[in-house]
C-alpha cells in the first residue's frame, strides 16, 4: 500500500522581514501597524511622502500644489548617466516628480501649511525645485497665516546641479525668516537621514525642531568629521538622542506618537486661535 503526503501549502512572499537593527523577525502587518518602524526595538525605517502625509494629516485634508514646477538639467551634467535620463527613471521609479511634496493640510482640525521630502528620490537631495517648493509651501504658510510644518529627509545639497542647489539654502532660509514675522510656529521635523546643505538651512530655523528616535542629522558625515579635525568622536554624536542632550533639537517624537504632539503643540502655541 502506497502511502501519499499532501504537498505542504507555500508561505506567501514578503509576509515577513527582519530588522536591520534588532535583527527579529518581523510580520509586515505589525510594521505598518507601527508606521513602519519596529515592534520590537523601536527602530524607525523609511518611509515614503505620501505615506508621512496619510498618517499625519486628516483623512483626505491635503491640498498639493507646485506640482507645476519640475525639474531640468540646466547644466547637462553628466555622471555614469546623464543627469536628465536619472531624473525621468527616478520618477518612473517613485512615482514623484521631485524630492519635496507641498500643500495644505489639517491635523485634528488645525490647518497647516506642510512640506515633506521623499528619500526615494535622489536621496532627498536639495536641487532648484525642492528649494522652490520649499519656498513656496513657505510663502503660502505666510499668506494665510497658518502653521508651518516642514519633515526633512535628506543627503544634503544635488551635486547634479552645482552651486545651482547650494543657493535653496540662502533662499528657503530667507523665506523661512519671512514667515517667522507672522508670529506663528514653524514645526522642523527631522527623521533618518538629515544631513548636508538641508540641515544647514530650513531644517534648523524651526521654532520648534522635532526628531525621530535614531535619526542621523548633521551636516558632513562623522568620516569626514573625524579626518579633518583628527579628533575621536563621541559614539553617536550624529544621532537624534545626542543632539537632544546638547539642545539642538527640542523633543525626541516616536513615529506612532508624532501627529497627536504635532496638533498638542500647534494647540498650545494658538491658544483660541487653534479652533
Amino acid at each position: 500500500m502506497g502511502w501519499s503526503f499532501r504537498k505542504k501549502a507555500d508561505m506567501p512572499s514578503g509576509l515577513w522581514m527582519r530588522c536591520p537593527s534588532c535583527e527579529k523577525m518581523l510580520y509586515r502587518k505589525q510594521v505598518e501597524e507601527s508606521l513602519e518602524s519596529c515592534p520590537e526595538c523601536g527602530e524607525h525605517f523609511r518611509i515614503s511622502a505620501e505615506r508621512r502625509i496619510s498618517v499625519t494629516l486628516d483623512e483626505g485634508s491635503f491640498e498639493e500644489f507646485g506640482q507645476d514646477v519640475l525639474p531640468k538639467d540646466i547644466l547637462g551634467f553628466e555622471e555614469k548617466a546623464p543627469y536628465a535620463d536619472k531624473l525621468i527613471s527616478t520618477a518612473k521609479r517613485t512615482g514623484l516628480t521631485e524630492a519635496a511634496r507641498v500643500g495644505f493640510g489639517s491635523i485634528h482640525g488645525i490647518r497647516v501649511a506642510i512640506g515633506v521630502l521623499d528619500f526615494g528620490f535622489l536621496g532627498g537631495s536639495m536641487g532648484m525645485v525642492v528649494g522652490e517648493r520649499i519656498a513656496l509651501v513657505t510663502e503660502a504658510a505666510h499668506e494665510e497665516k497658518v502653521p508651518l510644518i516642514i519633515f526633512s529627509a535628506s543627503g544634503g545639497a544635488r551635486m547634479h546641479e552645482g552651486a545651482l542647489s547650494l543657493m535653496q539654502m540662502a533662499k528657503t532660509s530667507a523665506a523661512i525668516a519671512r514667515f517667522q514675522e507672522t508670529r506663528r510656529p514653524y514645526i522642523s521635523v527631522l527623521t533618518n537621514p538629515t544631513t548636508g546643505g538641508v540641515t544647514a538651512s530650513f531644517a534648523a530655523l524651526g521654532d520648534l525642531i522635532f526628531a525621530e528616535p535614531g535619526a542621523l542629522i548633521g551636516f558632513a558625515g562623522p568620516r569626514v568629521i573625524q579626518t579633518t579635525i583628527r579628533a575621536e568622536l563621541p559614539e553617536g554624536f550624529q544621532r537624534s538622542e545626542f543632539l537632544l542632550e546638547k539642545g539642538f533639537i527640542d523633543r525626541i517624537v516616536s513615529r506612532l506618537a508624532m501627529r497627536d504632539e504635532l496638533a498638542r503643540t500647534l494647540e498650545y502655541c494658538l491658544g483660541n486661535e487653534a479652533v
